[in-house]
This record gives structure tokens, sequence and C-alpha cells, in this order.
């Protein structure tokens, strides 16, 4: 497939990488799945240049990103407010524009929110591993050459520079944005019990769902560690090693709890006192230490209608409907 050159890396803050839907499939053989901490955020800044939700973007986090955009094409930023700016020209999330060559994109300083998304029309060309283009940093696999971006990477996409019928200053709906901490308000987390709740006692699982936790320092891509009470094991803290669920939440020995995100491993020996809801891992991925979460349980039945609906409003929006 014919590519051209987009983009130019000025500064790429502290960590910006290349990622799309995520490299499922094979977690049976030890490779995590990867992808976009914000599946939400990705999916619409894909949407807002007309790309398939797949399309590989730019993840940027917590801002002091600076980029040169090398030919024309349209462009999309969704997620986290880092205070973009396009040649001086304020660009808020969820919004679509133009880029000529020469233009620069500056993040000015986060205003809200943890993970940013850059789209361009026809999506980041970088080789496709495994059937995805995300990278996984910890085996220097996908994205490109397995890492993450440095002062003078220049990147290419696929195809023409505008989809037919595009025109800039499309603005995602705001039930589509992601949601972002507001300060001094807990991150509402819905979860769903197991697969083992069991493993916890009657007073564990009241603290679990009855009090605050705050996001550590150590949050990253692979998991948010949890500040904050301990949850009390019924027993041993540690079981047969099984699979891991995106929004797991291991509790280790130490009683605190740990949610697994895109770079989780695929199998982990500690229980799982619940599974986040995928509608709103989001919200934690746009979390930062020092944020307080709150979880609330639900059915299984109530997080697929979640799901289902979200689904739904962002097929709508896509089709025009």
């Amino acid at each position: 497939m014919k590519t051209r050159s987009t983009l130019r890396i000025r500064r790429p803050g502290p960590l910006t990488t290349v990622q799309d839907h995520g490299r499922w499939g094979f977690q049976h053989l030890g490779v995590p799945v990867s992808g976009a901490m914000d599946p939400l955020s990705f999916r619409v800044a894909n949407a807002l240049v007309g790309n398939p939700w797949t399309a590989a973007v730019l993840e940027v986090t917590l801002g002091g990103f600076e980029a040169e955009f090398l030919g024309p094409t349209a462009a999309a930023l969704a997620g986290a407010d880092l205070g973009f700016e396009l040649d001086g020209i304020p660009l808020g999330p969820g919004t679509s524009f133009r880029a000529e060559p020469g233009s620069v994109l500056k993040a000015r300083g986060r205003r809200g929110g943890c993970r940013a998304y850059l789209a361009v029309a026809g999506g980041f060309a970088v080789p496709e591993v495994l059937g995805s283009r995300s990278t996984y940093l910890p085996a220097r696999l996908g994205g490109l050459e397995g890492r993450a971006l440095r002062q003078g990477d220049e990147l290419h996409a696929y195809g023409p520079p505008f989809p037919p019928a595009w025109g800039p200053g499309r603005h995602a709906p705001p039930e589509l944005l992601s949601p972002l901490p507001s300060p001094g308000e807990p991150i509402r987390l819905e979860v769903v019990l197991g697969p083992q709740a069991d493993r916890f006692t009657q007073r564990g699982l009241n603290t679990f769902l009855g009090e605050r936790f705050g996001v550590s320092p150590q949050a990253d891509r692979m998991g948010y560690r949890l500040e904050g009470p301990r949850i009390e094991h019924a027993g041993p803290a540690d079981i047969l090693s099984d699979g891991i669920a995106w929004g797991a939440v291991q509790v280790p020995a130490h009683g605190r709890p740990i949610v697994l995100m895109a770079d989780r491993q695929t199998a982990g020996g500690y229980p799982k006192i619940a599974t986040v809801v995928r509608t709103d891992i989001p919200a934690l991925a746009q979390a930062v230490p020092g944020d307080t979460v709150i979880f609330e349980a639900i059915s299984l039945w109530e997080a697929r209608e979640r799901l289902a609906w979200q689904t739904l409003r962002l097929r709508r929006w896509t089709e025009g409907s």
C-alpha cells in the first residue's frame, strides 16, 4: 500500500507510542494484547478522520509533545486535554482539523486526563506484527522499532491525505468523549465481581466496594496499582495461574488492588476480586497518580448492556445517523 510522509517528532514528551486495537489471539502463547489504553478515545479519533477503527494512532502520555506535519493531512485528537494547539490555535479533545506542510502541533500543558490520541487519515504506517501495529515496550514488539518515539522520528501514513467528503472542524458528541477526572472527585468504576471473589472475606468485599483507593505512582500501561485500606483474603493469596482479562482486579498478599490494563501479563497467580467493565476502562486510563477511585458492583448482564449501548452510539455516529 502506498504511503506518504506525515509527521516529524520534535518532542515526544514522557511517552508517545504507536498503538492500535491490540494484538488479540495470542495470549495463549504468552503474547500480551497491548493496544490503546483508552479504547473509546482511540475509536473516536479514527472516526473523526474516516479511518477504519483499527487504524494505528499515536498515544501521547501526559503532554510535552510537539510535532511538525510534513504534508497536508486530515487529523484528529481525542482523549486527554493536554492543551493542544495547531500553529497557536487551541484544539480540544474530540476535534478534527486540517494540517498543512510545516504546521506544528504542540501540547502546551495538561488540563485533564492522561492519554491523548492523534489520528491521521489512513493511519500511521508501521510494520504489522502478529496482526497489530501496537507497541509493546517490554519486548520491543510492534510500533516503530518496538520503542517509544524519539525526537527526529518521521512517520508515514497510508493512502490519500483526505478521505472522501471529509471536512475539518468535525466534533465528536459529548457522550462519546472519555470522561476526564475532576479535581477532588473520585472516579467511579463499575465492576463485575469475580472470578475469585470467594477468595475474600465479606469484610474484604465490603472494603473493596465501600472505600476509596488512590492511584499509585506505580501506575502504567501494564496495570494501575492502587493505595488504600487492605482487602482481606479468606485464605492464602495465591492461586493456580490463570488467564488475565482487561480490567481484572488482582489482590496480592499485601491486600492492595491492581487493575490490569492494556500491557497486562497473559496469566497471573493472585486472586481476582472483580473485573472493571469495558465501558469504564477509558475513565481509569485517563487517571493519574493522586486521583482516587471507588468501585461499584453490577451484574454481568448490566455490563453487557452498557457495552452494547456504547457500541450502538459509536456506530450511529460514525455512520451519520
